[in-house]
């Protein structure tokens, strides 16, 4: 026989004033940036929905500190009354847990998740009883670091969050969801999941990469004494290396056709620079092109938030 869920002392849900939840409890699976942001901005939003948080003790133990949650357990069965379930964990976990979700959440309920990829979320997703509704999703709402120590409410302002509904009778969980995303301060957009996976793959899989090999790249042949002597572009640029590499190795594997896709295009630019360092004919039509991109990347996003 199993042992029964432990399942940590409940903090009472806040008080304040608020407008009435669009989801009375919220289920949240996995606690680290994401989760743990998502959980924060839901008891600022509407303090008197329950959050209920299931992850790892320890990483409960922290959300808890933080008045993240509301109730917190290492077992799913915490779930069984949840109208509103995010899976936050990695994208494999993710998949895992919709093949046992039906034995955990026994109403109606709307399921979404967080991950960086969709299509074989969705592809899972589509096994699920008609009673739990789910809709892919996907905050783009980062930082350099995980965990929920580094979450913080305000995580997804002015921020897109990218829905990926599929098939007839998503339009009602679809709109609920967008209506949640925008009470958090997001700004809901809408894509097919292989649109999705390609798009992701080259505005974030292919930077993380990027930034990840240039930095191993330089510390390597540079060493502590060269980094020493370097200054803030090298420091700029190589700020998503200090990302964890477990969120990645899910990711890359998941993805792997249309990262490979953008790999492919990077590695091909990266060898007409090599081949023209002498000549600088193509660096500069790359250098004007990159600036220009740079430009209207720049007016195209929103003010920095004060960290």
């Amino acid at each position: 026989m199993s042992d029964p869920p432990r399942i940590l002392p409940v903090i009472q849900p806040g008080t304040g004033a608020g407008s009435p939840p669009l989801f009375d409890k919220v289920a949240i699976v996995g606690l680290g940036l994401i989760g743990g942001s998502i959980a924060l901005a839901v008891r600022q939003h509407w303090p008197s929905a329950l959050v209920i948080g299931v992850d790892r003790k320890d990483v409960l133990e922290k959300a808890m500190v933080l008045h993240a949650i509301d109730v917190a357990a290492d077992d799913p069965v915490v779930m069984a009354e949840a109208d509103l379930v995010i899976l936050a964990a990695p994208v494999d976990q993710n998949i895992k847990m919709l093949a046992e979700l039906e034995q955990h959440v026994t109403t109606t309920a709307v399921v979404t998740d967080v991950g960086s990829t969709k299509r074989t979320t969705v592809e899972a997703a589509q096994h699920l009883p008609a009673r739990l509704a789910f809709v892919g999703g996907h905050p783009l709402g980062g930082a350099p670091r995980g965990g929920i120590e580094h979450a913080r409410p305000d995580l997804f302002k002015t921020r897109p969050w990218i829905f990926t509904p599929v098939g007839e009778g998503t339009a009602s969980t679809l709109e609920r969801l967008c209506g949640f995303a925008t009470a958090l301060g997001a700004e809901p957009h809408m894509m097919a999941p292989d649109e999705h996976d390609r798009l992701l793959a080259l505005v974030s899989h292919l930077p993380q990469l990027t930034a990840s090999a240039l930095m191993h790249v330089v510390g390597t042949g540079a060493g502590e004494r060269g980094l020493a002597l370097t200054g803030r572009g090298l420091f700029d640029s190589t700020r998503l290396a200090s990302s964890p590499p477990d969120i990645w190795r899910e990711i890359c594997r998941s993805n792997a056709d249309t990262i490979g896709d953008a790999l492919d295009a990077l590695i091909d630019q990266l060898q007409v620079l090599r081949q023209d360092l002498e000549s600088t004919t193509e660096m500069e039509k790359v250098f004007q092109s990159a600036a220009d991109w740079r430009t209207r990347l720049a007016a195209l996003r929103p003010p920095r938030r004060t960290e």
